[in-house]
């Protein structure tokens, strides 16, 4: 699929404009149906970005935060993205739908998390990673097979088993916004750019797509953006 690459200055950048872009998403959905659906990764510049969001004039009692990738770990682990989406919806009448990593059955659980999603999400939120993975798609999982699921179950990767929603339900977005960092993740930014079918990223397909990259991570390849 197309993407809108917009390159900025630093990775401060990329999650206040990720912040401003997911947040006018939202309020046009708002005003249009009365409600807005969103997913979010995790992530070092992610949780910048959510600080960011959560300064939004949002009428955040309209909106529903799902997950798009979980690691099967206890509750308030530190390694779970819930633990900082948590912490940054803080305080907000926002509805979150964490995803239940700590059922005794994994799939069961994720069975579960499938039943609870929309129809469509106005905005997915993604990261990339150096690997060409995103969500908790990784290279050489059977998770990137799944067709016939909304969320599965991976194999072990970086330590934990994960939870992810699977391409179909990555699909229902009506805009993705992926937010890249780093020069590690170059090649990988370049190989999603080209719709290289080598890495799982280039797998997502979706009614829209932006990516925000700081100069680093979007290398020649970047043209200077403004606020979105």
């Amino acid at each position: 699929m197309r993407h809108d690459l917009r390159t900025l200055d630093d990775a401060g950048s990329v999650a206040r404009i990720g912040a401003a872009l997911i947040a006018d998403a939202a309020a046009l959905a708002v005003e249009a149906r009365g409600g807005c659906t969103i997913a979010l990764s995790g992530g070092t510049t992610p949780w910048a970005m959510l600080a960011e969001l959560a300064e939004q004039p949002l009428d955040w009692s309209r909106v529903a935060i799902y997950q798009v990738d979980e690691r099967l770990a206890p509750d308030g682990d530190a390694d779970r993205n819930a633990t900082h989406l948590a912490a940054g919806l803080a305080g907000l009448p926002v509805r979150f739908e964490a995803m239940p990593v700590t059922a005794a059955d994994p799939d069961a659980g994720a069975a579960t998390y499938a039943a609870t999603l929309p129809a469509r999400f106005d905005v997915v939120h993604l990261g990339l990673g150096a690997d060409g993975h995103t969500a908790s798609l990784v290279p050489g999982d059977a998770v990137l097979s799944v067709t016939d699921r909304l969320v599965a179950v991976t194999a072990p990767y970086a330590g934990h088993r994960r939870m992810t929603l699977t391409y179909p339900a990555l699909s229902r977005a009506a805009l993705l916004v992926w937010l890249v960092t780093g020069a590690d993740k170059a090649a990988a930014l370049g190989r999603l750019l080209d719709g290289d079918a080598g890495i799982p990223a280039s797998g997502v397909e979706a009614s829209a797509s932006v990516v925000l990259a700081d100069t680093a991570a979007a290398g020649s390849r970047g043209v200077a953006a403004g606020a979105p």
